[in-house]
């Protein structure tokens, strides 16, 4: 799978340059693709594409996204990690992502940034 590699979501947002960007992610997604963000639900690529832009942009400059779990497929749906870390070590940000597969291209994407809190006992 493209985006769960070293393209795709990964690769787009650390393409050289943001013309590459849509590119990379229509090698990922499938064209109605359901995204689940921080900021709630929108649909296709393009939506995706501005969640990418907005963080390539981020006030201390572009960051790195990594995956840094291996990924964890039953079936069609599959989950990983990743880290984004902004130049010179600056701010950090982890979470999860859980993916749905169609035909080998993902069709919904589930954000989950930052680390759950233990719940109080």
């Amino acid at each position: 799978m493209v985006l769960l590699g070293h393209a795709g979501r990964d690769g787009a947002f650390n393409a050289s340059d943001d013309s590459y960007v849509t590119a990379l992610l229509s090698q990922a997604l499938t064209s109605d693709v359901v995204f689940w963000g921080p900021l709630g639900r929108s649909e296709g690529i393009a939506a995706v594409e501005r969640f990418v832009l907005d963080i390539r942009r981020h006030p201390a400059g572009s960051g790195t996204m990594v995956r840094c779990s291996a990924v964890d497929m039953p079936d069609e749906w599959a989950r990983y990690q990743w880290v984004f870390t902004t130049p010179d070590g600056g701010p950090r940000l982890s979470g999860t992502d859980v993916v749905h597969l169609r035909r080998s291209l993902i069709e919904q994407v589930i954000v989950f940034a930052g680390e759950i809190e233990g719940s109080a006992a």
